[in-house]
């Protein structure tokens, strides 16, 4: 054999060993998962969160993985229908909040009643403590990744400022789920329930004279230039409310993964990323305050004794969430402990 016949033979020798590393990144996924969720394909919890999430387990999987986002409902159907989108395979992941289905996921919305929040970390974690303690039962046909909550809710007016109960009479609110409502309407407040999109309109309009929201959906709304004055509690008290989130996975889908795939999501999902989606919402509350001081918006505090007075008026909601609890099968009062120590330990 020739030398350049010796120098040939190598070459190909070495790229034929080299070729399956590279046929492996080269090749299509071996699994890919239809990931659907309700915001536009700008949200900040599409580029933030979705796209950064996909490419870890991508790169955790060798690019076994792969995940196809669906924002905006584009599998078709409502936002309500999402956790059941999962269920069906419609979608592989879905991310939903619990309060589109009044009363289905009751565990899951404990969080949800007035005054269950600190800040979107802490009580993110308060509440996958408390859904692996009582909750395992609610998502059945389901994988859960993660549950998680958004900052406390803040009153955002057309100019009232809001010190004490008595502020609140009167007033036209939005409110943001059923447990909430029924704590303003005890304050004396004129509640509505309508989608995002029509209370910009009411606030335009003056159809409304304010709504209860977090500050992280300030920028997408506008709501700096519809609202003059936000009304927030004063640091260290409870939050007015917080929404609450289930990411969810195809039970029959994760059980079909091989167990290195399954390790990769196991790996990228549960306790952690329930409090990695906190911290995110808390850094997108943290933006939002800042386009409302950039606005020229005053912010003013409620003080945290008067949101103790309040946490005493809503007592009834407390109480009739109970009764649901113990409906089901559960033991609501427990539940409800479990969530306030949760919330006050640490």
């Amino acid at each position: 054999m020739t030398t350049m016949t010796r120098r040939m033979a190598m070459a190909t020798m070495g790229a034929a060993l080299a070729t399956p590393a590279f046929l492996k990144k080269a090749h299509a996924a071996e699994v890919t998962l239809r990931v659907a969720h309700f915001l536009p394909g700008v949200a900040p919890m599409q580029t933030r969160f979705f796209d950064v999430w996909a490419k870890e387990i991508s790169d955790a999987s060798d690019g076994a993985i792969e995940m196809q986002m669906f924002p905006s409902m584009q599998l078709g159907g409502k936002p309500p229908q999402l956790a059941d989108q999962a269920r069906q395979g419609i979608a592989d992941i879905s991310w939903t909040l619990p309060v589109y289905t009044p009363d289905r996921f009751p565990v899951a919305e404990t969080m949800a009643l007035p005054f269950m929040v600190t800040n979107a970390e802490k009580t993110s974690v308060a509440m996958h403590t408390l859904m692996e303690e009582f909750g395992q039962k609610e998502y059945r046909g389901l994988k859960p990744l993660a549950f998680h909550t958004h900052d406390g809710g803040k009153f955002h007016t057309r100019g009232q400022k809001i010190s004490t109960a008595e502020d609140i009479k009167g007033l036209k609110l939005r409110a943001p789920n059923q447990a909430t409502g029924k704590m303003l309407e005890i304050m004396g407040a004129e509640t509505v329930f309508f989608p995002v999109t029509e209370m910009v309109v009411g606030l335009s309009n003056g159809v409304i004279d304010g709504c209860c929201l977090p500050y992280e959906v300030v920028p997408a709304f506008k709501l700096q230039e519809l609202t003059s004055v936000t009304n927030e509690p004063e640091a260290g008290a409870r939050g007015l409310y917080c929404n609450t989130f289930a990411l969810v996975m195809n039970e029959r889908k994760y059980e079909g993964l091989s167990d290195d795939l399954r390790k990769v999501i196991d790996d990228h999902s549960g306790a952690d990323l329930s409090r990695r989606l906190g911290a995110q919402f808390d850094e997108f509350e943290a933006f939002g305050r800042g386009v409302v001081e950039k606005q020229g918006n005053e912010i003013h505090t409620i003080p945290a004794a008067e949101i103790a007075k309040w946490r005493e008026m809503a007592t009834p909601v407390y109480d009739e969430w109970i009764g649901k609890l113990n409906d089901a099968g559960l033991d609501g009062a427990a539940i409800v402990a479990r969530a306030n120590d949760l919330l006050d330990a640490g």
